[in-house]
């Protein structure tokens, strides 16, 4: 599953050493869960996935189609009697509704729920434009196969801006338009193993020197599974109600108010 923050980043909000990896599996499983859960209780999701969504007409406002999840960004339109709707035609306002600009309406044939089919990539991010960053790297497979599992790259553990791996375990790396996530990374061969066409997306075959990028969660939100994690760590017995109330606090301004 997708977390939140990655092993790296734990390990260093714990101070471990770099050569101590003797607790990445439960270090894992702590990110697991606390994603899970921020997720669960915000009702968002914040890491992007590729989907076809339906969604019911409101029929006293057949203009404006009120969104079940936040919409990172639009990819087709499908009306309820199967016919396309032009997307520049459409606009999303602030991921959690669709208007229509040209004066069509939203229409269904033999009833309302679940009649439009909104395709697009699913997700929360405050700013979507600088969500991927270029990881500075490349494919070296030549070709990657759509069933190759292991990316070979020029430099695994170079370090980026903030000083950090470029590439670490949990990261989500977009390759054309396909999802990876890292597995496991080897700095002896330059390898990543990864899982292929996640959330969504379609494993491809990529060419050598396909630019690697590195999705980047929101801040807060990184902050926050790292804080929540490490109380799950460090607390494996503690009941659930026993949160510290500001892991609680922050969630609270997270979370997706809905729409009716």
């Amino acid at each position: 599953m997708d977390v939140l923050a990655t092993l790296y980043a734990i390990r260093r909000h714990l101070g471990f050493a770099a050569s101590d990896t003797a607790e990445d599996a439960r270090l894992l499983a702590a990110l697991e869960a606390a994603s899970s859960t921020i997720e669960r209780r915000t009702r968002r999701h914040f890491s992007p996935r590729v989907a076809t969504i339906p969604h019911s007409i409101n029929r006293q406002n057949v203009r404006d189609l009120l969104l079940t999840e936040d919409l990172l960004e639009l990819q087709s339109l499908t009306n309820g009697d199967g016919t396309s709707i032009n997307i520049d035609n459409a606009i999303v306002l602030t991921s959690s509704a669709i208007r229509l600009t040209d004066g069509t309406a939203f229409i269904y044939s033999d009833t309302p729920e679940d009649a439009v089919m909104v395709t697009g990539i699913w997700g929360y991010h405050p700013n979507w434009n600088v969500a991927w960053s270029n990881s500075g790297d490349t494919v070296l497979n030549n070709p990657l196969t759509a069933v190759a599992t292991t990316i070979t790259v020029n430099d695994v553990d170079a370090l980026n801006s903030e000083g950090a791996p470029r590439f670490q375990v949990g990261q989500i790396v977009r390759i054309d338009d396909e999802y990876v996530r890292v597995l496991a990374t080897d700095s002896a061969l330059n390898h990543l193993t990864v899982s292929r066409g996640i959330n969504g997306t379609t494993a491809a075959s990529h060419t050598s020197g396909t630019v690697l990028e590195i999705y980047q969660p929101p801040l807060d939100v990184v902050t926050l599974c790292l804080r929540w994690a490490m109380w799950l760590y460090k607390e494996p017995d503690a009941p659930a109600w026993n949160l510290p109330p500001v892991l609680l606090d922050t969630l609270d301004g997270l979370r997706r108010i809905s729409v009716r």
